[in-house]
């Protein structure tokens, strides 16, 4: 295609948002020029189900569930009974913020808290962390770290940059209250406060389920503070909750206008014209760039460094949402879309190279952001620094980006641009909503049930008889006594899981390696030996 019929083609199906500056550019997939047409009964179908999703209907029939996080920025979309709650909620964790910014809620010593310790996984993480990338900055109300898994050397180390505990808030996220990773890193912290001689309790907040086991816990240990999750939020869909919006509050950001910028994609994305749905424009063309099949991962390419980790974010919205076995009638497919990617320019100098010269095994979605400076951003001398006659390293970031992208073109590497005027609170809303609402739709497409999640219970179980074997093994060689080496094939067959070998013998060599069993001999499945050690 030459660059004229490419420019008359961006005009002709470049989306623009006249209201928020939005604007969403599909020239760059291969699609034909009927495309449209033919694709409304089918984007008309996903509609119609999006429009019962928010009316309330069973969604995650897994668990007998509304799936209602569009409700989280419109209350009124709700079932009455549901109504006051949501913004109550809302309301709530303004108040607290607004009392701890102002020292009416102080730490045990006094002093006014300044920083905040999120403890939680997945979408209990992946959320936060997105957002205070995208808004932080030295004006942040409280400095926030993260407990995200339960690796005990990253959790030591996140416990030691933040030095004394004394004016540090805790917030624990957790659903259930069951989630392992979670648990492990709450009784961290805990123990983090205990060993500073401070009461946990005067600094603990919990989010979750009203009468779970976290909310029970936090109610019995008189914890500062308790916000409510609601059951039918997913984790991957809940920073708009108490999730994401309570930190991001006790950080200081404009948690309204997160709000308002996600009820105004809602708005646009009910539009009944595909022509002026961006989500279902979006989600029309990773069905095309797929074959449906989801034949093609998505490498999603920010120019921007606030937005770095919308990748990671997405990875978990999308993948978790779309990869699955069966579809909705029983029928194995196997669908989903691999999302990856990190930001521009810096990939041009990491696998760039391949994206434009390797495997064509891919589309890109590249995210412009207009605006230099971000919203609430200290005055940005940078930004207005010319590093050649009339060039700001700006001008070279918007180089590399529309460089990069017509470099792929040119090679026949679709691709989809999103711009936006600004990184700002509203902006965020509006992209997590942009893509919450894209992900429906082409589960709609594909008829596959995006708002549940086999495969990740699957593997909480399998972890879960990890643990179990562990506990097995161990008693097998303490009940074996002093000086008995056993193999781990033995081990296996001893405690009824000879079928577990592999497992067994993983298990028991990092635990060699950790003073909590006895090794001898070469670490191979054949040649290492195992022992108690009895103290």
């Amino acid at each position: 295609m030459n660059k004229t019929a490419l420019w008359n083609r961006y005009k002709e199906f470049l989306y623009v948002d006249s209201v928020s500056g939005l604007m969403l550019d599909i020239s760059r997939v291969n699609f034909e020029q009927g495309i449209l047409e033919q694709s409304k009964p089918m984007f008309q179908a996903a509609l119609k189900e999006m429009i019962a999703l928010e009316g309330g209907s069973i969604a995650n029939k897994d668990e007998n569930r509304m799936v209602g996080h569009y409700w989280l920025r419109n209350p009124e979309l709700a079932p009455q009974d549901l109504r006051t709650s949501i913004a109550d909620s809302i309301a709530a964790i303004e108040t607290f913020a607004a009392k701890i910014h102002r020292g009416e809620i102080k730490s045990e010593s006094g002093k006014k808290f300044d920083k905040l310790l999120l403890v939680g996984i997945g979408g209990s993480a992946l959320g936060p962390q997105f957002v205070t990338q995208a808004l932080g900055g030295a004006a942040d109300k409280l400095a926030i770290y993260f407990l995200d898994n339960t690796d005990p050397d990253g959790m030591q180390k996140v416990l030691a940059e933040i030095g004394e505990l004394d004016t540090s808030l805790c917030v624990v996220i957790s659903k259930s209250g069951g989630t392992k990773e979670t648990r492990n890193g709450q009784l961290v912290a805990k123990e983090g406060w205990k060993r500073g001689a401070l009461k946990f309790n005067l600094a603990f907040i919990a989010v979750t389920m009203p009468g779970s086991e976290l909310d029970k816990t936090a109610i019995n240990e008189k914890w500062l503070a308790r916000f409510p999750m609601f059951d039918w939020v997913g984790g991957r869909t809940s920073e708009l909750s108490a999730v994401g919006l309570l930190p991001a509050a006790l950080q200081g950001y404009d948690i309204r206008a997160m709000l308002n910028g996600a009820a105004h994609i809602d708005a646009l994305t009910r539009c009944a014209d595909l022509r002026g749905n961006p989500a279902g424009m979006l989600a029309l063309m990773w069905h095309k760039a797929g074959k449906g099949r989801g034949l093609k991962d998505m490498v999603v390419l920010p120019y921007k460094d606030r937005l770095e980790l919308f990748s990671r974010y997405l990875q978990q919205l999308v993948m978790e949402s779309l990869g699955k076995e069966l579809n909705r009638d029983g029928e194995k497919v196997n669908q989903g879309i691999a999302v990856y990617g990190n930001k521009g320019s810096t990939d041009q100098h990491a696998y760039v190279q391949q994206l434009r010269d390797g495997v064509n095994n891919f589309f890109a979605t590249f995210i412009e952001v207009l605006k230099d400076d971000s919203v609430g951003s200290s005055a940005n001398w940078v930004s207005h620094m010319q590093v050649e006659p009339s060039v700001t390293c700006a001008d070279y970031l918007q180089g590399f980006f529309l460089g990069t992208r017509n470099a792929l073109f040119e090679s026949e590497r679709e691709s989809v641009t999103i711009s936006v005027k600004e990184v700002s609170a509203h902006t965020v809303g509006m992209l997590i909503a942009l893509f919450e609402r894209t992900v429906g739709f082409y589960a709609s497409f594909v008829n596959i049930n995006a708002y549940h999640q086999p495969g990740v219970e699957a593997g909480k179980k399998a972890a879960a008889r990890v643990l179990e074997l562990q506990q097995l093994s161990l008693a097998a060689l303490k009940d074996s006594g002093a000086g008995s080496q056993r193999s781990a094939e033995e081990i296996a067959s001893a405690i009824n899981a000879a079928d577990e070998a592999e497992n067994v013998f993983k298990i028991l060599l990092r635990l060699s390696q950790n003073g909590r069993v006895q090794a001898t001999g070469a670490n191979t499945p054949d040649g290492a030996k195992f022992s108690a050690i009895l103290k």
